[in-house]
């Protein structure tokens, strides 16, 4: 074993105790600390005088201990701890909050340097929670101090030394993953200095060239990843070659709207591809209401009258169910045998359904993740389709595919995000994308407002109501959370049903009811039996009720912007006005800014590009849901030029030395190592 991968409690200043402590931010290894990066430093180069300390900045002072120090208690039970200092130029306070045992580890007159923020009050100066060190530990005197994620009850003061010793003590086991020769090309720092420099640089150079080396070290990892992953997936055996069919011409003649130019384009692409005998890996990616499905299902009933068996995964219950009454409507006079397979079915149905599947007397099977489990086998399966991909990982997508003899794959997704994104996050795939709404789809005019609005909120739902229109009332929650002061959906359901709307017809949609209740209540709201649906998020993709045009969501800043837009599409897909109000009740700046995108735009892409700047790709992707391994330094999206130059880089890399075991060994290790959930996705043997 490395021994970067030992324990953290056995390291220097550590032991038990601290390394449970370590472990709240994800630290159980050396390597762990050693790849804990800074978010922020403290430039400690400039040491300012008592007297010329400013309101409001953080400065560095050289300080005495002058006094006792104090700890007083509030009466809402927070410490304050206040320890004198003084320099050659006056006095001033050093001030921590509920940090009572600091004081321990001063006497009057220790040598400290400290950093923190100036806080001037009634002429007297205090330094808040400051950062410190005693004269004879001062390593780092006159340098550039890191700052690093915290957890409760670990001070920046442990964190430093941690790391510190573990720099000192191990830097000479960090292992090169990189050949020297592509580390001379491309003027790279080694692994050791990148590692050193990022925790302690010595200026503004240092610090570039080592997060420069980590970053490339990260999407080089990323990149090779993905590309193993495709190259796998299409040098596997031939895959099917499907025949032109007929009765495409005719389903699209009776389809009771036209076909736009982009889905016509892309089903081109399927198309084109399904017929080769090539196996096709394809990201169906298009806006909310872009006319995806349809695509699909020329793809499903190529695939069909070619002879095979196709599935199609979908996330939730609820849209599994839509997709199956839409399908079979539409499928109805092409002898197509279609059937439903989600968790709420009897023993007996259930088995009838695997028997009928094996025997190929199903044509197509729409279900959840009930479609991949172990027991059921097809007959024939040729295509196979995951929508709303960003739900299901790769592994669950990999299980889909392993049900056939190399089927062809279509994954489709609705959160639009630039392609070149794309192309790293999907990189197993070839990507479509259907860039054009239908002609007559409504925009759908957006409101984010207080929760003093409620009130008149309601009366306009009541207006809408009485023009015969109906509304969803979302919530984040099922029931009321203890730890969250947020609207619960079975509260406000009970509430709104006694007072607001005792007069109309309310229902409630949650993820715990059982499916059979699921499909009750959206089957009575499509047939406008219940006039206000009150729902926590399973209403989030597909659900299709042209009739309601009014969308009402609270606590909107508890949503992504990505999840708002996906809800907001829920509305405005009929011929009436629609409306999208977002009770916000966030007081922060990105809150503001968040909810100013969506009343500002109907652009999927436009408001995924800003949900991607404002919480970062791990967030919004949910890289785990990916297959992916968290980036730690590298940000794809601010680093889109070092991406593209880096795929160049893994491209030429694989040419030269196609499984990585020679000079390239070390650094497929590392692969496997980050890949490790999808391992037997990579080809690397």
């Amino acid at each position: 074993m490395s021994d970067l991968l030992k324990s953290v409690k056995y390291l220097k200043g550590v032991g038990p105790k601290r390394a449970k402590k370590l472990r709240k931010i994800e630290i159980s290894t050396v390597e762990d600390l050693l790849y804990y990066f800074p978010r922020t430093y403290d430039d400690r180069r400039h040491v300012t005088k008592i007297n010329k300390c400013i309101d409001g900045e953080r400065v560095n002072l050289n300080v005495e201990v002058c006094g006792v120090g104090t700890n007083l208690r509030t009466k809402k039970r927070l410490s304050i701890s206040k320890l004198p200092v003084k320099d050659d130029t006056g006095y001033a306070n050093l001030v921590w909050f509920n940090q009572s045992y600091v004081l321990n580890n001063f006497e009057i007159g220790d040598e400290i340097k400290v950093n923190g923020k100036v806080n001037r009050k009634y002429g007297k100066i205090e330094i808040s929670n400051p950062t410190y060190e005693k004269k004879e530990n001062r390593n780092n005197i006159g340098s550039i101090i890191p700052v690093y994620p915290l957890t409760e009850s670990l001070s920046q003061t442990e964190l430093l030394k941690i790391i510190s010793n573990a720099i000192k003590g191990y830097n000479n086991k960090i292992e090169e993953i990189l050949p020297k020769d592509l580390i001379k090309a491309l003027d790279l720092y080694t692994l050791k200095k990148a590692l050193m420099y990022i925790h302690f640089p010595k200026d503004k150079i240092t610090y570039k060239k080592a997060k420069e080396r980590l970053i490339f070290d990260e999407l080089l990892i990323l990149q090779l990843g993905l590309i193993l992953i495709k190259k796998n997936i299409n040098h596997q055996k031939k895959g099917i070659k499907f025949k032109k069919v007929k009765e495409i011409k005719d389903f699209i003649n009776d389809l009771p709207f036209k076909l736009t130019k982009a889905q016509k384009r892309v089903f081109n692409e399927i198309s084109s591809d399904m017929e080769s005998e090539k196996s096709m890996n394809r990201l169906l990616q298009g806006d909310v209401g872009s006319g995806k499905t349809v695509v699909a299902l020329l793809a499903i009933l190529k695939a069909i009258k070619s002879g095979f068996q196709c599935a199609m995964m979908a996330p939730t219950e609820i849209l599994a169910i839509q997709h199956y009454q839409e399908i079979t409507k539409l499928l109805d006079k092409y002898d197509i045998k279609c059937r439903l397979l989600v968790g709420g079915l009897t023993k007996t149905e259930r088995n009838k359904i695997l028997k009928d599947i094996k025997e190929g007397k199903i044509d197509l099977i729409i279900g959840t993740h009930a479609v991949i489990q172990k027991d059921i086998e097809f007959n024939k399966l040729g295509l196979a389709i995951t929508d709303e991909q960003h739900r299901f990982g790769v592994r669950q997508r990999a299980a889909l595919t392993k049900k056939g003899y190399n089927p062809d794959i279509i994954v489709m997704t609705a959160t639009p995000i630039p392609r070149s994104l794309a192309l790293i996050l999907y990189g197993d795939l070839d990507i479509s994308v259907i860039d054009e709404l239908p002609p007559g789809r409504k925009k759908v005019d957006t409101y984010a407002v207080d929760k003093t609005y409620r009130e008149r909120i309601y009366n306009f739902i009541k207006k809408q109501l009485n023009m015969g229109r109906q509304a969803y009332i979302v919530c984040p929650l099922v029931e009321e959370s203890e730890d969250l002061d947020l609207l619960s959906a079975t509260d406000l359901y009970e509430n709104l049903k006694k007072s607001y709307f005792n007069d109309y017809n309310l229902g409630l949609l949650h993820g715990k009811m059982k499916s059979k209740e699921k499909e009750k209540i959206m089957v009575d709201f499509k047939n406008k039996e219940i006039d206000i649906l009150v729902s926590t998020t399973v209403i989030e993709v597909g659900v299709n009720v042209t009739n309601a045009n009014t969308m009402l969501i609270e606590n909107a800043e508890r949503f992504g912007l990505a999840q708002l837009h996906q809800l907001r599409g829920r509305v405005g897909r009929g011929n009436y006005k629609s409306y999208c109000i977002l009770i916000n009740e966030g007081k922060t700046d990105t809150a503001k800014e968040r909810m100013a995108i969506m009343e500002k735009t109907n652009d999927g892409f436009k408001v995924s590009k800003k949900d991607l700047d404002i919480r970062g790709p791990g967030e919004f992707f949910g890289t785990k849901q990916h297959g992916l391994f968290e980036l730690k330094i590298a940000d794809i999206t601010k680093d889109m030029n070092k991406v593209k130059e880096i795929r160049e880089i893994a491209m030429k890399i694989l040419k030269e030395e196609p499984r990585l075991n020679n000079k390239y060994k070390k650094l497929k290790e590392k692969i496997i190592c980050k890949f490790k959930d999808n391992i037997k996705d990579i080809s690397l043997n």
